[in-house]
């Protein structure tokens, strides 16, 4: 994500375009998304005609070149659909694009970022069956291959998402045995789904975000070449793989937000319709405080969002910013779905109306890219080393 972004008055009518076919085409398609369990291929096509895999490649490889104010804006703008509309997209726009830049020699930019914005589907390699956040405890290594040529990769990642579909994979592995420092016994590699020895796991039955899939992608004596190492350097992977997640955190902030837009302009449609004692239920004073706190939370995420990204944009750390974003935006989303099922009341406990759905796609938000309580050790380790190397 460069700082500049596309020129303004492009970019306002690029949105403008976006939100039309969010609200004329994709919404329209949620349903056959969620009965097929699978984005259709038209929108598939359409998406990457449209330029949403490429939104933060430079434009010189193929992409868009997209700020990330710009690209957090898009995200918000996708999410008012269904989730699996912007899951498709989001980890190459977000994550994988972000390792490459920050981590990516020339050579694995000229070969990577080109095939990312034709639309290759990426998929991002950290967590394993008994590892998530704790990379002490990963168990995926990668030996030097015994003839002297790149890596032999095994280990089992999971819930993976776009797995399935992915044509490659960022995976986060242990090039040294013993822990070290920093997370130094980690490295990164860019692997291919199709080379010998992948396979995925059956797609996971999931609580909601139908269309979206995770599974396990298991590595069995994967052989790659040695510029498969991204960067080109052991010990490296853990650093290239949380300045990322910043990526995937503003993308689900972004999210959360755009998310939460989409089910109060829902309940606030049901309160002027739905009547109750001979009026809308809308004039009832404590549906509205529902409303006012959604309405209030919602504004606030847009706030957050509009300052950490700029602060990316600016250069700045933002490792604090984007965890905070995230652990609010992802909440706040929460705390709508559930008011907008409780103004539906009984209705929105049923499958017919889009409450029930809004509730369970919403709950994940909370826990993938790090979880509350996870970013909340990390927001206070780092505010409390802050406020110490200051000397206040």
């Amino acid at each position: 994500m460069t700082a500049q972004g596309m020129d303004t008055e492009s970019f306002e009518q690029f949105l403008d375009q976006l939100d039309r076919y969010v609200r004329t085409r994709l919404i329209p398609a949620e349903r056959e998304t969620i009965e097929g369990d699978a984005v259709p291929p038209a929108i598939l096509a359409e998406m990457r005609e449209m330029g949403l895999f490429g939104l933060t490649v430079p434009e010189e490889f193929g992409g868009s070149g997209l700020s990330t104010s710009q690209y957090a804006r898009v995200v918000r703008t996708m999410a008012y659909a269904a989730p699996a509309f912007r899951s498709i997209f989001s980890i190459n726009a977000g994550m994988f694009n972000s390792a490459i830049r920050n981590g990516g020699t020339p050579a694995q930019q000229a070969e990577w970022w080109p095939r990312s914005a034709a639309g290759e589907i990426a998929c991002f390699g950290l967590t394993e069956p008994g590892s998530g956040s704790d990379s002490a405890a990963m168990r995926t290594t990668a030996r030097p291959d015994p003839s002297g040529n790149g890596w032999i990769l095994n280990g089992t990642k999971r819930y993976i998402t776009n797995a399935p579909e992915a044509s490659v994979a960022l995976v986060m592995a242990r090039t040294e045995k013993e822990n070290l420092p920093r997370n130094a016994h980690v490295s990164a590699f860019l692997v291919p789904m199709d080379a010998p020895g992948v396979s995925t796991g059956s797609p996971d039955r999931k609580m909601g975000q139908a269309g979206a899939h995770i599974a396990d992608v298991i590595l069995e004596d994967v052989h790659v070449p040695g510029e498969a190492l991204l960067g080109g350097e052991t010990g490296k992977g853990f650093v290239f793989a949380m300045k990322s997640l910043d990526a995937g955190r503003i993308s689900v902030g972004a999210a959360s937000t755009g998310y939460a837009r989409r089910a109060l302009d829902s309940v606030l449609r049901y309160a002027t319709e739905r009547k109750a004692f001979g009026e809308p239920i809308g004039n009832f004073q404590l549906i509205q405080a529902m409303l006012a706190d959604s309405e209030t939370e919602i504004y606030a995420a847009e706030c957050m969002m509009a300052d950490v990204t700029a602060r990316a944009d600016r250069g700045e750390d933002i490792l604090v910013k984007a965890a905070a974003f995230k652990v609010f935006a992802s909440e706040m989303c929460g705390r709508v779905v559930d008011r907008v099922v409780q103004i539906y009341g009984g209705a929105g406990y049923l499958a017919e109306y889009d409450a029930e759905r809004f509730f369970r796609d919403a709950r994940i938000y909370r826990i993938y890219e790090g979880t509350t309580q996870i970013l909340q050790l990390q927001i206070a380790k780092h505010t409390l080393r802050a406020f110490v190397a200051a000397g206040i």
